[in-house]
């Protein structure tokens, strides 16, 4: 039986679906897509969004948090945490810049390099999941269309 808070809840949701399509369109999708690569990813024992930080450094090692910050365009305090996190787990270390002691440097580990095909495995999963009901074509014009919607709001 439906309560007066159920309908209440479908009516705010259909009423958020029906007055903003697009933004709540990308806020489902990102729910969604946060939910599947977060379990993925806890298999490979990371929290969403710090393999993003590992494969940073798989591309260009030992940064400084303030250029992971910038490359993966979060706030210092996200990036903090994560590194913090990743420290703690063996995956990554932290030592003060030789040129300027202000600056944080983030290093793989071992442990971080060797990590690198489970969460690209992982990713594979989450990028086959997503992507399965579409051709070629849709998937390149997705991405196309985020793309241009990113930098809109990135302005």
């Amino acid at each position: 039986m439906m309560t007066n808070n159920d309908r209440e809840t479908i009516d705010n949701e259909i009423s958020a679906v029906t007055q903003f399509p697009v933004s709540f369109s990308i806020f489902s999708m990102a729910r969604s897509h946060h939910r599947v690569a977060g379990q993925l990813l806890r298999e490979a024992g990371l929290y969403p969004g710090q393999e993003l930080v590992l494969m940073q450094l798989w591309h260009r090692d030992s940064q400084s948090q303030n250029s992971l910050s910038r490359s993966l365009r979060l706030d210092h305090s996200t990036i903090a945490k994560s590194v913090r996190r990743l420290e703690d787990a063996g995956l990554v270390t932290c030592s003060r810049s030789e040129e300027d002691k202000r600056v944080t440097l983030v290093s793989l580990t071992q442990a971080g390099r060797e990590i690198e095909s489970r969460v690209n495995q992982a990713w594979s999963k989450v990028e086959e999941i997503t992507t399965e009901h579409l051709n070629d074509e849709e998937k390149a014009r997705f991405v196309a269309l985020a793309k241009k919607i990113a930098a809109t709001l990135e302005k």
